[in-house]
């Protein structure tokens, strides 16, 4: 790649991160700039950038999930008569997806990271520790014995491959946030940015790794510790030179790690590759293995079940003596075959949280591209000094409805606010910090009372609190069916919701990432 001599030990270690999400070229030499003419990536600082990039590589843990045109929300029955799954032409770009749920050892190494980063010897940090915890109470139930999953299910190393569970929507979130900031700490420290080891070494409180904050003010990083956050590679840029922080122009920094919108999560369980015809699809079976059996008819395995699901009423796992599901309650991921993208238990096992609010109806008429309902926008903080606000000690807690306390931002991160009515006027894409109910048909109801102009046209008064409803702006949206489900609810196509702070023993997650760049080239099969 064109870069300098720093620049180019930077991104031969980075070759070697294989964490790394990114790949790129040593080629040390210079080129210009098509705009001006001046080099770029010359020896004596300059505009340092990676001219080479070669491509987002597939992330730890996730399979490549290509875009493509689908029909979301097409049930094969609507047993439940719900009528809130109108088929629309929908538009999903590509993407990565875990290929398993997130599972109980995945979770328990972010909640070490927290108690060893955030101790709870310390009153300040308490209660980080505490929101992160899974509800493990969920497993009992008033008639039957669970105790046993409630002690162990999620750190015994025997369930150690099943997937975690009792996570709210708003757990699984941070979660995710905590997933994007390890992988880049590890990216930084594997390029020699970052001191060795100081993620598990030197990180406390707020001198701990933030993405946002190392990209927004690297200098105040790890709490402005310039032993851990190095100047140039491996600390050896010399006196007044430039660009001796790592940036997003050099491909370091992964895309983050999140929730799967709704689409994403219907199109990559529904999605068959079986189903396609040239450029178009022929329809799809009522299940995501491409059958209406929920049984296996290959030779080998013939009459083995697909998915783990509640067959019938007291039949979780089938007849003993003979290959069941695999789990009177869940099971250990991969124990069932994968669908066409290489995703495993996209039916069945646990429910998975998406990340989308819910309501009856997609708008498919207001965007049919990569459809999503909640998007809340926020902005930096900036301080007195004009650069970003990190959170230190100042720890701010919001009390959930449920009276559970999570904290709004944890220490060594930026401080974020909504958007403000200047960030956007005279927009035509967003006027709002919140869109959750955009165009959704919320109103407030009239009352009983009305008053006239002076012209007699009538004044009606409105209740001061919108209809009651089930459904808020809390109410996130979970997919696919799971142990405790019948077969019904394992057509991708079928949606129901839960409010974001409630946790369940069927309810699950898993992340996805969007794809940064193009699409895949490679040629496609004609059949």
């Amino acid at each position: 790649m064109k870069i300098n001599k720093l620049m180019t030990l930077q991104l031969i270690a980075a070759m070697f991160a294989s964490v790394s999400l990114t790949s790129c070229s040593n080629n040390s030499t210079v080129g210009n700039s098509s705009a001006t003419g001046w080099k770029i990536n010359g020896k004596k600082d300059g505009f340092q950038y990676n001219t080479n990039y070669n491509g987002q590589q597939t992330p730890y843990g996730m399979v490549e999930v290509e875009g493509g045109t689908f029909t979301m929300g097409r049930l094969q029955e609507d047993v439940m008569g719900e009528w809130n799954n109108a088929s629309t032409q929908q538009y999903v770009q590509s993407f990565y997806m875990d290929e398993t749920e997130v599972t109980n050892m995945m979770y328990t190494e972010y909640l070490y990271w927290i108690k060893q980063v955030y101790p709870i010897s310390e009153p300040q940090y308490r209660g980080i520790y505490q929101s992160a915890l899974p509800d493990t109470l969920v497993w009992r139930n008033k008639l039957g014995f669970t105790e046993t999953l409630t002690n162990t299910y999620l750190r015994h190393p025997a369930y150690a491959d099943y997937p975690v569970v009792g996570v709210s929507w708003i757990q699984a979130n941070d979660f995710s946030k905590w997933r994007t900031d390890r992988v880049n700490e590890l990216n930084l420290e594997r390029a020699g940015y970052l001191k060795k080891n100081a993620k598990t070494k030197d990180a406390l409180g707020e001198q701990s790794f933030s993405t946002d904050a190392y990209l927004n003010a690297p200098n105040k990083a790890y709490g402005g510790n310039d032993s851990i956050v190095f100047k140039g590679v491996r600390n050896k840029a010399k006196d007044g030179q430039k660009n001796v922080y790592a940036t997003q122009s050099f491909g370091l920094f992964t895309a983050e790690f999140r929730l799967p919108t709704e689409a994403e999560w219907e199109y990559a369980a529904g999605a068959r590759r079986d189903d396609r015809e040239y450029n178009n699809t022929k329809g799809r079976k009522k299940y995501p293995w491409g059958s209406e059996d929920t049984r296996t008819s290959a030779r080998k395995t013939k009459g083995d079940h697909l998915a783990n699901y509640k067959q019938s009423r007291g039949d979780y796992g089938g007849v003993a003596g003979w290959k069941t599901d695999q789990g009177g309650y869940t099971s250990p991921v991969k124990a069932f075959p994968p669908n066409d993208w290489g995703l495993y238990d996209m039916a069945g096992n646990v429910a998975e949280w998406v990340a989308d609010v819910y309501r009856p109806m997609i708008n498919s008429e207001e965007n049919d591209i990569n459809y999503f309902r909640g998007n809340v926008y926020t902005k930096n903080v900036i301080g007195p000094d004009g650069t970003v606000q990190i959170v230190q000690t100042n720890i701010v807690y919001d009390t959930l409805p449920n009276g559970k306390l999570r904290p709004r931002t944890l220490p060594g991160q930026i401080e974020k606010t909504v958007v403000s009515e200047s960030d956007t006027f005279l927009r035509t894409n967003f006027n709002s910090d919140n869109s959750i109910a955009y165009k959704d048909g919320n109103y407030n109801a009239p009352d009983n009372t009305f008053t006239y102009d002076d012209n007699g046209n009538v004044i009606g008064t409105y209740d001061a609190v919108s209809k009651t409803s089930l459904i808020t702006d809390q109410s996130r949206v979970y997919k696919g069916g799971s142990w405790k489900d019948r077969a019904y609810w394992l057509d991708p196509a079928t949606r129901r919701y839960m409010d974001q702070f409630v946790a369940t023993d069927f309810i699950g997650f898993r992340n996805a990432m969007s794809k940064i760049g193009g699409t895949n080239k490679k040629n496609k099969p004609r059949g």
